[in-house]
Order: structure tokens, then C-alpha cells, then sequence
């Protein structure tokens, strides 16, 4: 598949990465194009990141299409080939990523396992990245 049409299909995902970014900028994040991929530190991205999600404690870092953002950017170069697994299932599974993401974290906990770590997207990152 063209390289384009793979920026294509992860668009939607992306634009909401972006949405993240452009307040993080003014709030002091460090951005910068790595890869293939706009990766944003610190600023209003830590603050969503240690306060908006549902991990115990909050999250290092989170990929939303070609856009990973972290709390610092200590937390991009340690999660770096973590996020890159989810760049790439971004870009196999397009829009349809974050609810099927989310039906899987669904779907593991309703079957008695940790909706994070158990979660099957979560597993490839984790074994893939080593």
C-alpha cells in the first residue's frame, strides 16, 4: 500500500493527536517529527497523560495515529518502540483502532483479566518491543 494512503487511513486517528499537540505547544511541550511520527513531550499532553486516563497513576505515553505524546521526553525515548507497535496497528486498523482498542480492554474485562495489560493490543507492544 502507498505510503500516502496508509497517512490516509490513519488520519482520523491522527487529527485527534493533533488536537493534543497544538495546546501542548503552547504549554511548553517539546515536538518533533521522528520516524514518520510527530512526537510531543511534556505540557498539556503530561497533564492528560498523568490525569485523563484510566490507569492507576496515568499513562508515560499513548499513540493516537502518527502522533505520540508523553509526559517527558524521557518517556518517548523509554516507550518509543512500545508506541511504534501501536503506530503500525494505527495504520492496519485505521478509525476503526481506538474502538476496537476499546473493545478489547471491554472484552478481556468482562472475562476476568486486566483490561490493560491483558488487552490483545497491549500484548503485541509489549512482546514485540521486547
Amino acid at each position: 500500500m502507498p505510503r500516502w494512503l496508509v497517512y490516509l487511513w490513519t488520519l482520523p486517528t491522527t487529527c485527534l493527536g493533533l488536537l493534543v499537540v497544538v495546546p501542548a505547544m503552547l504549554t511548553g511541550a517539546r515536538v518533533r517529527r521522528h520516524t514518520g511520527v510527530i512526537e510531543c513531550a511534556g505540557g498539556f499532553a503530561s497533564f492528560l497523560l498523568r490525569h485523563c486516563t484510566l490507569l492507576r497513576g496515568g499513562a508515560r505515553a499513548m499513540t493516537l495515529g502518527h502522533v505520540v505524546i508523553a509526559r517527558s521526553v524521557e518517556a518517548l525515548d523509554a516507550t518509543r518502540a512500545h508506541e511504534r507497535v501501536h503506530v503500525r496497528q494505527c495504520e492496519r486498523w485505521g478509525p476503526l483502532f481506538i474502538p476496537a482498542y476499546l473493545l478489547a480492554s471491554a472484552w478481556v474485562f468482562l472475562r476476568g483479566g486486566r483490561a490493560y495489560r491483558d488487552n490483545p493490543f497491549e500484548r503485541e507492544a509489549y512482546d514485540r518491543a521486547g
